[in-house]
């Protein structure tokens, strides 16, 4: 049997492709083929425009600080801000803060810069911190940054680091672990802790730690313009920079947070109330209950039982010095313990606080010094006392002594004695302006006798 074109339809073959239909599979499979061997596109990323909100961060990082950040952050993300910049000027502070603003600037849509403003400045320690955890990092000319080694005071007042693996090791990784995330030089972030290294802005940029170095904002500004941080394209060639105004309560908390007036504010008021207690009525209670509340307001509740203790101690010694007859004794335990809860009150060592030895030098000074200024002032107070009680009785001394006159004494009148008027009784008639000799004395009368 011959098999024709029909018989071949017939069969059952019919769903075979013909010529045309051959040339589309075909071009599909090349066209498979191609889109495997091409590198996958980029996806493209967002943009965004509009005003940056700067933050000033200057002086010590203190429980003001975190909620300062939080409210901007706040305020950036309602007003339609792209951005947000922290100008740092800080010797450091306290960790608890600077491990909250960092969860701050993490957990935020909105890139945070950090920029070491302005020239001249500095970023220490907790500083340091924050800056290699920003997700831009820049720095103004002539700026300084790192002294990131753990220290604390030793007993004679000088800064010693802290060797301890443990507590080193936890801030190397904390510091390592932020600059790998953002694409930093980690070995210089643990140099940082390790060896307290210390960068200006040419150094920390060739470096890798930070990416920009501008004069100002707006050249900031201009730099990063079209710079990607949190999948975001920044567009902030021509941004206008606004400064974040704190609220007042949060502006009246900043100033009460620094530790220095902190510290003083709660010895204001202790030794307000030294004075307030021990003669009443003069309002020195008041000003010592006022200062003690605004003291404590500022070290954020958060103080050394201990040291409160000592405090309160030396408080009540001094007050029963006041009334009693110790001779200096109560006193200067009193004056002891204030001094040494002072020291101890001082938020100056780390982990609570992380700042270079020489500022908590000088704030330990500024402290410690006006319960120096006490103890002198208590020390004199002393030695009068004290002198006047192992001497002789001054009327004692009164006998043989001489006086004038100052009117005629008919057996009564007054006569001149040691720069007083005294009251006198004389033997017999003396003449105004003669003098005479004290013979004894009655109460608050004299008696006395011709020449």
């Amino acid at each position: 049997m011959t098999l024709s074109r029909s018989n071949f339809a017939s069969s059952g073959r019919a769903d075979w492709p013909s010529p045309p239909r051959k040339q589309a599979v075909a071009s599909l499979i090349l066209l498979s083929l191609l889109l495997l061997l091409l590198p996958p596109l980029p996806i493209a990323c967002a943009t965004t425009s509009g005003p940056v909100l700067a933050v000033e961060l200057q002086g010590p990082i203190t429980p003001a600080s975190d909620d300062i950040v939080a409210a901007a952050l706040q305020e950036a993300k309602a007003g339609g801000f792209q951005a947000v910049i922290l100008l740092l000027d800080t010797p450091g502070g306290g960790l608890t803060e600077t491990y909250e603003i960092q969860r701050l600037m993490e957990e935020t849509e909105i890139p945070v810069i950090a920029y070491v403003y302005p020239e001249g400045a500095v970023a220490w320690s907790a500083g340091t911190l924050i800056l290699v955890s920003s997700d831009v990092a820049a720095m103004a000319p002539h700026c300084i940054i790192g002294s990131a080694q753990p220290v604390r005071l030793s007993p004679l007042g000088e800064a010693e680091p802290i060797n301890d693996s443990k507590t080193t090791n936890a801030i190397v990784a904390l510091i390592e672990e932020k600059a790998r995330a953002h694409g930093r030089n980690t070995t210089a972030a643990k140099e940082f802790v390790v060896s307290n290294l210390n960068l200006n802005a040419d150094e920390a940029k060739n470096y890798g730690v930070i990416e920009y170095i501008a004069a100002s904002p707006e050249e900031l500004m201009r730099q990063i313009n079209g710079s990607r941080a949190k999948n975001t394209t920044l567009l902030t060639e021509a941004a206008a920079v606004q400064r974040f105004f704190p609220p007042i309560n949060l502006q009246l908390l900043k100033l009460l947070s620094d530790p220095t007036l902190a510290g003083l504010l709660m010895l204001v008021g202790l030794y307000a109330l030294v004075f307030g207690l021990s003669s009443p009525g003069i309002g020195s209670e008041a000003l010592g209950v006022v200062a003690l509340a605004l003291g404590l307001i500022g070290m954020g509740y958060n103080m050394n039982i201990g040291a409160v203790f000592l405090l309160l101690l030396g408080l009540g010694l001094i007050l029963a010095e006041l009334h009693s007859h110790s001779f200096g004794i109560l006193a200067v335990a009193g004056l002891i313990c204030v001094i040494v809860g002072s020291i101890l009150f001082i938020p100056t060592s780390f982990p609570q606080w992380y700042v270079p030895g020489g500022y908590q030098q000088s704030m330990a000074l500024a402290i410690i010094l006006p319960s120096l200024i006490l103890g002198a002032f208590l020390a004199v107070a002393i030695y009068k006392v004290a002198r006047a009680r192992v001497s002789k009785p001054v009327l004692g001394n009164f006998v043989g002594e001489e006086a004038e006159a100052i009117d005629r004494l008919d057996r009564e009148g007054y006569v001149l004695f040691q720069g007083e008027y005294w009251q006198a009784e004389a033997e017999d008639t003396v003449e105004k302006g003669e003098n005479v000799v004290i013979t004894g004395k009655d109460g608050a009368r004299l008696r006395v006798k011709r020449r």
